[in-house]
């Protein structure tokens, strides 16, 4: 739980001018009795629409007071209109004491800086709401967009890679055209035998079930020695292992995982030194 949110969202301001509902306040009451410093800062609140109304109050006239005293001692007396032809058993009527202009006006006042302060209270709250909402976009938007440039960032990242490799003369480009098995299959490996490093170059190999993948194959002194295992999918340059005295380059289709010997009848490409 967050104090300082809860404070600076105004509801506070709307407890002390009886602007919520009773489920509201009930939670306002709640949240004090758990948190001390909520209890503080509605006192202060308090104190501060006290000031306000200080504040904003209008020093009387010197002779305002005995004036308004004089109004209510007039109108607390009772008016007795005289009936000129009222028989002994009629009684003078009493007109009932009005209410001061002086006190309407008091009570308007007080009215108004009631509504005035409530208002503001409940339009900050609903702009804070506001903009805590605008806040919590804001940082998806700039979530978004640190993926997107991570990733850019990466993809540059392997496209430089590749670029080295490519570029690099003692890496040697081995051509795999595609098998009876499939004849526009295609792919090929670059491959430093100095270093020993091989990578693979997918062009056009089909689409496998998920429970199969392709492996690659090097022919070292007559015999398939394993180079890795790689999906029909895989983007740019793949690193495979690390091969020396290859005669030739081949890739099957294997079980998910790899086999210990090719399956020579699923064989798709092959390309010699």
């Amino acid at each position: 739980m967050n104090i300082e949110e809860y404070i600076s969202s105004g509801i506070l301001e709307e407890y002390a001018l009886g602007a919520l509902s009773s489920e509201e306040m009930m939670e306002v009451e709640a949240m004090m009795a758990k948190y001390p410093e909520i209890k503080d800062e509605l006192n202060n609140i308090e104190l501060a629409f006290e000031d306000m109304a200080m504040a904003t109050a209008q020093t009387p006239k010197r002779d305002l007071k005995s004036s308004i005293l004089d109004l209510i001692e007039e109108e607390e007396k009772p008016v007795v209109k005289p009936q000129p032809q009222a028989s002994p058993k009629e009684e003078p009527k009493v007109v009932q004491m009005q209410p001061s202009p002086v006190l309407k006006y008091a009570v308007a006042a007080s009215l108004t800086l009631t509504l005035v302060c409530g208002y503001l209270a409940v339009d900050y709250r609903a702009k804070w709401k506001n903009t805590n909402k605008a806040y919590a976009e804001l940082l998806s938007n700039n979530e978004q967009m640190a993926e997107q440039y991570n990733r850019l960032r990466q993809e540059l990242g392997d496209i430089e890679s590749d670029l080295l490799v490519l570029t690099n003369p003692d890496f040697r480009r081995i051509e795999m055209p595609g098998t009876d098995n499939a004849k526009d299959a295609f792919a090929s490996v670059y491959w430093n035998q100095l270093s020993q490093e091989l990578y693979l170059d997918i062009r056009n190999l089909k689409e496998l079930s998920e429970d199969q993948q392709y492996q690659l194959w090097a022919i070292v002194d007559g015999k398939p020695v394993d180079a890795g295992v790689f999906d029909w999918n895989a983007e740019g340059l793949v690193r495979m292992k690390n091969m020396s005295n290859s005669a030739a380059f081949a890739v099957t289709i294997e079980p998910k995982g790899g086999s210990e010997n090719p399956t020579l009848e699923s064989m798709q490409v092959l390309g010699t030194v």
